[in-house]
């Protein structure tokens, strides 16, 4: 009966693993390398004005930044 319980918790161990690891997004396909300029592309500011990367060419940096469900109520 004790071996029953320990095969029992290994298995749900096991299939939680997996289910977790089959979760992770798979990264998208890019020929970018560490280093290389970043490609242009347009965003949306938080008033709602375009922004297009070259907008900060020329500037020391840029940061962007995600706050996922950010003022979404979710």
């Amino acid at each position: 009966m004790r071996g029953r319980k320990h095969l029992i918790s290994f298995l749900l161990l096991l299939l939680s693993s997996f289910m977790a690891h089959a979760q992770q997004p798979t990264p998208p396909k890019t020929q970018l390398k560490v280093g290389d300029a970043a490609p242009e592309f347009t965003l949306r500011d938080t008033e709602g004005k375009e922004v297009k990367l070259s907008d900060f060419k020329g500037k020391k940096n840029v940061v962007l930044a995600f706050y996922v469900l950010a003022f979404t109520g979710g």
